[in-house]
């Protein structure tokens, strides 16, 4: 008997354990859910060369590839209630498809503050998806003055598409440097840097404790430390949740909110339900015996992608550990991330000559990851030795 795999998430995840699957050889029933009524798309570009107007479509695949590779597409509904036990996934339109394997990849939805929950303010903005890129985008030329609030990949690509269009920005993060989180305050004081020499206003150390709303519209916003700050638009990029509010009464394992959240799934994306599986940014897999975590890397969906799709067709899962990967554009430099700058004691700067750098982060003297800005090469270099590493690191927990 042929199985049914439904896979509810029409993202990049989605995308590619559905490839997978077929490249596996899988020939069963393949459904891919998806709550925007769009083919599946790339995100990344949606912050840089789109929302300048460089390019009008991120498409993955034509319609074509969905039909030749017989994956029967389901797109514009989302999910709203799962049978774990009869194995059956409801839909937004009603309709309820039953499954014999259910992949979970619906991905993260931006975090609101500021009064956004009880409805949109005009001028006030989040980036998510295609529709919240091209509502940026067509409102790029009418503002003179922006304020993104929250300093973080998608802040820092925006802030500088933004001033590439001429406005006037003001960069803010409660965290002591922009990117603090993701690569500390050594590193984060040298982006800071880049943004401030396109002539940005980055204020760190501070949050938006009220945005000022007059005539209908945004007008600029109040700040922790009593300063208040003019603009006609705001971003505000604060992070985001994983959607998994439709799992209530499922019997899925979710992560604790406090933790990242998300599905609980081991180092394969298999959950402790039979038959349920999760991937991408939804998932907190267990990674390398360690803890579970969330990571919201572009590679790591490819990659996770084809370890589930192996372990859930009985295949030789991939061996070995991956050394992460993320990088972000912006203005003229592309930033590189390669290895887990996650529990680094210490920070060294190989070089740096005012705008470009590269630094090396360490725990208990051991090399786990390495960031650049200007420097592929001498990033991509240090791939064999993080691998290595790796290999022989107890996991940071």
């Amino acid at each position: 008997m042929q199985r049914t795999i439904v896979i509810v998430g029409a993202g990049l995840a989605g995308l590619r354990v559905a490839e997978e699957l077929r490249r596996a050889g899988f020939t069963g029933e393949v459904v891919l859910v998806g709550d925007e009524n769009r083919l599946p798309y790339d995100r990344p570009p949606l912050s840089k060369q789109f929302v300048r107007g460089e390019v009008d479509d991120t498409t993955f695949k034509p319609a074509e590839f969905f039909t030749e590779q017989d994956i029967r597409l389901r797109l514009g509904v989302a999910a709203t209630g799962l049978d774990s036990a009869a194995r059956r996934l409801t839909l937004s339109d009603g309709e309820v498809l039953d499954y014999d394997e259910l992949i979970i990849a619906t991905g993260l939805r931006p975090r609101l503050i500021l009064g956004l929950a009880e409805g949109p303010i005009p001028g006030v903005h989040v980036l998510r998806k295609h529709d919240d890129a091209a509502g940026l985008r067509a409102a790029i030329p009418n503002a003179t003055r922006a304020l993104i609030v929250g300093a973080g990949f998608i802040g820092c690509e925006l802030t500088a598409s933004f001033r590439s269009a001429g406005l006037d920005v003001v960069l803010v993060e409660p965290q002591p440097e922009p990117l603090a989180a993701a690569l500390g305050e050594q590193v984060g004081a040298l982006v800071a840097r880049i943004h401030r020499a396109e002539g940005v206003d980055v204020r760190a150390g501070v949050g938006v404790t009220e945005l000022i709303v007059e005539g209908g519209a945004v007008r600029g916003a109040r700040l922790s430390d009593g300063e208040t700050v003019d603009a006609d638009l705001v971003v505000v990029g604060v992070g985001s949740v994983p959607v998994t509010e439709w799992l209530a009464d499922s019997g899925v394992p979710l992560a604790d909110p406090r933790a990242g959240g998300g599905v609980l799934a081991d180092a394969v994306g298999r959950s402790t339900v039979e038959g349920v599986w999760a991937l991408g940014d939804v998932a907190a897999w267990q990674h390398d015996g360690g803890p579970h975590r969330r990571i919201e890397h572009w590679t790591n969906a490819g990659e996770q992608a084809r370890l589930l799709a192996a372990a859930l067709l009985g295949g030789e899962v991939p061996p070995g550990p991956r050394v992460p990967y993320v990088w972000s554009d912006q203005y003229d430099i592309k930033i590189q991330v390669l290895g887990s700058t996650r529990g680094a004691d210490q920070v060294e700067i190989i070089e740096d000559d005012g705008r470009k750098f590269l630094a090396h982060y360490f725990v208990n003297g051991v090399l786990t990851a390495v960031v650049g800005a200007g420097r592929p090469a001498q990033v991509m270099k240090t791939r064999a030795q993080l691998v290595e590493n790796a290999k022989a690191a107890v996991p940071v927990r």
